[in-house]
Order: C-alpha cells, then structure tokens, then sequence
C-alpha cells in the first residue's frame, strides 16, 4: 500500500523526533495562558496580548533566520533549535519555583520559543526534502500530519487534567522534555550532510537583500504564489474566529467547559483520518486534482458556526462542522506540503519555508485583532459569519493549472 511504504532509517528518526515533541507540545496547549490567569492573575487583555504579541514578535524575529538556516547544515540547526526552546521553557518552572516569574518573562519566553519553532521547521522541511525522494513527499508529510492531529486529540485533554492535578507549570516542563528528547532523535539520525555550498557572491546579497529573497521566490513563482496568498488567509481567518466561538459557546449560549473542549476535541479524528487517505487519493486521481478538491471543501464549513444555538443540537453542529473542516484539512495539508517542497528550489527551501510562516504567524495576530474589534461592534456571530463567507472567496486562490511535468505525474502516482 502507498501509505505503508519504508521511508529510511533517517526519516524514521525524524518522524520519531517531530512525533515527542508535538505531543510535549499539545499537552502544553494554553499553559502560559492558564499561567498568566491562574499564578499572574492577569485579565482578558493581558492574556490577548500574550497571545497576540508572541505570534507576532516571534515571526519577526524569525526573518533573519530563514536565511541564516539556508546555508548552514540542518540537522545541527535543528538540534539548536531543540535546544533554545528547552532552556527558554524550563526558565518558566525555574522562576516559578524561585517566585520570580512574571508577565514579561512569559512574553519574551513566547517570542523566543516561536521565533525557534519558524527556524526549525524551516531547517526540518529543507532536511525532509534532501532525505525524501519526491514521489514519497506526500507519504511522509501525511506521516507528520497524522501525528499532529493525534497528539491534537490526546494532548489537550491530558494537559488540562496534568494541571488539574499537578499545578500550571508541568506541562511547560513537558514540553521543554519533549524538545530535549527531540534534539537527541535528530542526533542520533547520525551521518554525513554536506554543507550548503554558496557563491562568494551570494555573501553580500544574503546580508543585504537575503532576508526578503523567501517573498520574492514565492511571488514570482506562479504555482507558489496562489498556494501561498490562499493559505495564509485560510490559517488567519480559522484562528481569527477561534476565540470569538469560545466566547460564543462559553458566554452567550451556556455551553459547559467540558463540552466546549468535546466540540473541538473529537473531531481532531478527522484529520487523522484525512492525512491517512490523502496518499491513497493521490495514487488514485493525481496530487493537483487531491489538493484543489480538498482546498476547495476546507472553505465550506467555516459559515455554519454563525448559526450555532444552544443544546444538544448547536453541540452537533459545531461537532460536524469541526469534523468537516479537519477531515479537508487532513487531506488537503500533507499534498500541500509535498507539492510545496517540490515545486521550491533546494538552495531556496529554508528561506521559503520561513517566509511562509512568518507571513502566518504575523497575518494570524493581526487578524486575531482586527476580528476581536469587528465582534465588539457587531457581536461574535456576525463577525464569525463574515470571516465565513470571506472563506468562501478562499479557493479562487488556489492554483489552477497543474504546474508539475508530466513526468513527474506519473512517478508520484506510482504505488510503488
């Protein structure tokens, strides 16, 4: 089966590594929030900006790392990476058991740790393409992506109840485990990778011009650039409206905490349900046919929270709604990964990479903010309608045409 194909001794330590440390990570989910109201006592403005303010911060931080990571070896870069987030986390436990912490520790902890996650990932999905052969990308993106939506559905659950039981800061220290445990998965992957070798004239535009180079190729790349603008309204207007349905759930219709985290929870099996079919459907009908349908249904789910009522039947909604939206979603991430890999340059991944989350990152706070002020005035439910119906515009933006050579159709659609 396609799915089931050996991908090497290398990928497998990679995927064991990307697999702890997105399970540390999803049993942290919230925690500096949970921090921030529970030791801080902060309010609801406090913790939007630490939200808001870490995205944003960390994604700019992050731009000169893309170029910074293109021409350096990546496993050693992500290993680092590993690293800096397991000591900027375990500063937090440290200081709470001192009674030192504060908002401002959290905040800088916030930006250094998504600063790093951009440069690792960046790092991670130029060793990913160097180590996978093309026709496998989607197999092993669909790997990744299945992972993410299990320790989606595990993590959260765990955590809250880890904290429940144990304090606020444990799951900060699990995760900062994970990262550590992570960085000796990539060690351990173990042989030679070459550096990546740069022209002498490539120093002075690397300095001066580099740090923009990843927006430049991806604007100028006519598969890259829908891919790229659909993308990132598609991620900004999904977290946009994240909290404006908590409000509207938790406040407005008196739905229980409980069932609020059941609304999102079960439908995560979605998405491992999705990122398990999706290689199979592109054996079957092509990557371009795959990642323009799936791209095309993930805009359609987005309008039906506006309509949620209270009782069993708005909790059925939101299920289904949630469970559509992922199930595309699940499918539609790992074809996008792979065809995004491959249709990049190898001396120009790294960068792309980075620019790409850096634009969604940033695009996510600025949009977070701009649809908390548009519900102030009108009320979550319009302002979630309105980002439904702008989702609805979404795959207009997605590519047309198939820009992939023939020959390569063929090779990816191979079961072998």
């Amino acid at each position: 089966m396609v799915a089931r194909r050996r991908l090497g001794r290398r990928f497998g330590w990679l995927w064991a590594a990307y697999a702890v440390s997105t399970f540390g990570t999803r049993l942290a989910f919230d925690a500096f929030a949970l921090i921030a109201i529970l030791v801080l006592h902060a309010g609801p403005a406090e913790v939007s900006v630490l939200a808001a303010a870490g995205l944003a911060v960390g994604a700019v931080v992050a731009v000169p790392l893309g170029p910074w990571v293109e021409f350096r070896r990546k496993r050693p870069v992500m290993v680092a990476m590993d690293l800096t987030r397991f000591v900027a986390l375990m500063s937090v436990p440290a200081a709470y058991a001192l009674g030192l912490l504060g908002f401002v520790q959290l905040l800088v902890v916030s930006v250094v740790v998504g600063a790093a996650d951009i440069a690792f990932n960046a790092a991670g999905g130029a060793y990913l393409k160097a180590i996978v052969r093309p026709e496998d990308l989607v197999v092993a993106s669909g790997r990744f992506e299945s992972t993410n939506w299990t320790a989606t559905v595990l993590g959260p659950p765990l955590g809250t109840a880890a904290i429940g039981f144990f304090g606020p800061v444990l799951t900060v220290v699990t995760d900062a485990v994970s990262h550590l445990l992570s960085a000796a998965g990539i060690r351990a992957i173990g042989g030679h990778e070459p550096r990546p070798v740069r022209a002498g004239t490539k120093e002075v535009r690397l300095r001066f011009g580099g740090l923009f180079e990843g927006w430049r190729y991806i604007l100028a790349h006519p598969a890259l650039r829908p891919l790229f603008l659909n993308t990132v309204l598609v991620s900004g207007l999904i977290m946009a409206t994240s909290p404006l349905l908590a409000v509207l759930m938790l406040g407005d219709l008196g739905f229980a905490p409980w069932q609020y985290g059941l609304a999102f929870g079960l439908p995560c099996v979605g998405g491992i349900i999705g990122s398990r079919l999706a290689p199979r459907l592109v054996a079957r009908f092509g990557r371009h046919r795959v990642m323009l349908t799936a791209g095309t249904l993930r805009a359609c789910w987005s309008l039906g929270p506006a309509f949620v009522r209270p009782g069993v039947a708005g909790l059925v909604l939101v299920i289904v709604v949630e469970f559509g939206l992922i199930t595309c979603m699940g499918v539609f991430n790992p074809v996008f990964a792979a065809y995004r890999l491959d249709r990049t340059a190898t001396d120009r991944v790294a960068r792309t990479l980075s620019a790409w989350s850096v634009t969604s990152k940033a695009t996510v706070a600025v949009m977070t903010g701009l649809w908390g002020l548009l519900a102030g005035i009108t009320g979550p439910r319009v302002a979630i309608a309105v980002a439904g119906l702008l989702m609805l515009l979404t795959p207009f933006l997605l590519p047309r045409h198939d820009h992939t050579p023939h020959h390569e159709r063929d090779l990816a659609r191979s079961p072998t």
